[in-house]
């Protein structure tokens, strides 16, 4: 899949020829994008209604773990723009993940087609334009649309995030974190959405309310409130997005047999009345890259960039706790290196916090229709660093396909800015057909490990098989514990050559064979989190994120 085509069209562009002399100001704006390392080439740069086509725009490779804005009203080449620096980052052996909003991005892995729109931006950049498709896996939330199947567990997804995903308030919020911790700490994993609704339940019925009061801080009315929330939930469908095999996200890391990038694009066109949930999983799938990679520090070329498309919808309506764990998350994810680039229309749809750490602007056309479109443009205008340029009027009067741009030069310090004419995209600049796009996803080597759904022995299963009378999951975790003293001694007794029983009777075959509640217990996710946390016993809460997420491992 994806692999170089070949005897494609091309494009070649014509010779600078006398081509006019920069004037001073132009000629300190293309100094600033003079880079000796590997770099991206975004384009040319456009001074005084004229393109410069050997004045090139571009952006160090290194740089791009510093993290970035994709900005600009409806219909300026946003996307256009995405699958520009996708393509490019491809062809120097990064791999990308892409959000397909609109579901056009999967011609990313076809070769474009020549035209004349294409021949004259060619022309106009001085670029060498040959249709090349890339490799690229797709991906769908929860199997719903095209794409390889992408489920977490609840117990991994984590409280934070998904107080988010339930429209909770702040004091909802916390106190679904308490229900995790008791989740945690009875040894109760939840892995779909029928494990945590069971755990409320179970936690609002008249057994469970003495359990409330042992973990405090849980009303009844609160716990009934998540509830209805999770019913709610459910009855939208977003079941399918919770479960298990959980994905590993170190998949996103590959490159392919060529040696590029593999791009992932994860398609979205199916789910997007759900923006809410979209968003918040995006997050959930860059936190749990953030857990499983290794610091790296500045290196040469990031091992991986992240597009998160409609970045406004991780901001609506966010707690405190929520944006101030996204803007550490963002911070800190640089140094494993991951570079994320936010999209979205405006920067103001950006917190203060997350926007200072956005190195690499892409700022395509703002309209000014209206009072609030004016504000958002002087926002916006002031967001960037002193310019040559008159930015309230350039900004309003780029085409489609022009962008003003500052990036990191290869020292970190800030670019001029610069108005540019991007390149075009190599790759199809529309979606393939359906057809083609089922038959490469089942083509995958990942479709058979993930596309079949697992529904195994979990919360929802052990409390119902709770015996009767039992007062609550402190029982079983009683008779487990005792079940786990006579397996140490038994384990005492055979390492000291003796008979584990003290000389009576064996347990049976099916004994034997059947596992007992801690073996159950420990053969669970939450106890192999457990385990890899500072070798905490089992019954303590698990250590979690910044999100609130729990790294586990994979099935």
């Amino acid at each position: 899949m994806g692999e170089r085509e070949t005897a494609r069209p091309a494009v070649t562009p014509e010779a600078p020829g006398s081509a006019p002399a920069l004037p001073g100001p132009a000629l300190r704006i293309a100094a600033g994008y003079a880079f000796t390392g590997p770099a991206l080439d975004l384009g040319a740069l456009l001074w005084d209604g004229r393109c410069h086509a050997d004045a090139g725009i571009r952006v160090p490779l290194s740089m791009l773990s510093r993290h970035g804005l994709v900005a600009g009203a409806t219909g300026t080449g946003k996307t256009k723009t995405l699958q520009l620096i996708t393509e490019q980052l491809s062809a120097q052996g990064v791999p990308v993940f892409l959000a397909d909003m609109k579901g056009d991005l999967s011609g990313i892995c076809a070769p474009g087609e020549p035209g004349p729109r294409i021949e004259e931006r060619a022309r106009d950049v001085h670029q060498e334009w040959t249709a090349t498709g890339f490799p690229a896996e797709f991906y769908a939330l929860g199997g719903i649309g095209h794409g390889i199947p992408l489920r977490a567990t609840i117990t991994s997804f984590g409280p934070l995030l998904l107080a988010k995903v339930l429209e909770l308030n702040p004091t909802q919020e916390q106190s679904l974190g308490l229900i995790f911790h008791y989740a945690d700490s009875k040894g109760l994993e939840l892995v779909d959405l029928k494990d945590l609704r069971a755990v409320v339940t179970f936690l609002t019925s008249d057994e469970g309310k003495q359990e409330l009061k042992s973990i405090g801080g849980l009303s009844t009315a609160t716990a009934g409130v998540i509830l209805r929330s999770l019913t709610a939930f459910e009855a939208q469908g977003a079941g399918d997005f919770f479960g298990e095999p959980e994905f590993d996200t170190a998949a996103f890391l590959r490159t392919a047999e060529d040696g590029r990038g593999v791009v992932s694009v994860l398609e979205l066109p199916a789910v997007q009345e759900r923006p809410r949930l979209f968003s918040t999983f995006l997050m959930w799938l860059l936190a749990d890259l953030f857990h499983d990679l290794p610091e790296a520090g500045d290196i040469d070329r990031p091992k991986l960039v992240f597009f998160l498309d409609e970045a406004h919808l991780l901001f609506d309506d966010a707690s405190e706790a929520f944006l101030d764990a996204l803007t550490r998350t963002v911070r800190l994810i640089r140094s494993k290196g991951v570079g994320v680039f936010f999209v979205t229309q405006t920067p103001k749809d950006v917190p203060g916090d997350v926007l200072a750490q956005l190195g690499n602007r892409v700022q395509h056309a703002l309209r000014a229709f209206t009072p609030d479109d004016q504000k958002a443009l002087r926002a916006t205008v002031r967001t960037f660093p002193d310019s040559a340029y008159d930015l309230e009027e350039l900004l309003t009067g780029l085409g489609t396909g022009e962008a003003v741009v500052t990036v990191l030069s290869e020292k970190g310090a800030p670019t001029p800015v610069a108005a540019t004419r991007l390149r075009a995209p190599e790759s199809r600049m529309g979606p393939v057909e359906e057809a083609e796009l089922e038959r490469r996803v089942r083509a995958s080597a990942l479709h058979a490990r993930y596309a079949q759904a697992v529904d195994r022995e979990s919360a929802y299963e052990r409390l119902a098989e709770r015996p009767t009378g039992a007062k609550g999951p402190d029982e079983m975790r009683a008779a487990g514990e005792d079940t786990r003293e006579r397996s140490s001694a038994k384990t005492r007794a055979a390492g000291e050559g003796g008979r584990p029983d003290g000389g009576g009777s064996r347990r049976s075959r099916a004994e034997e064979e059947r596992p007992s509640v801690v073996e159950q217990v420990t053969g669970s996710g939450v106890f192999r989190s457990l385990a890899r946390s500072m070798g905490t016993q089992i019954g303590r809460e698990i250590s979690r994120s910044l999100f609130g997420t729990a790294r586990r491992r994979r099935r």
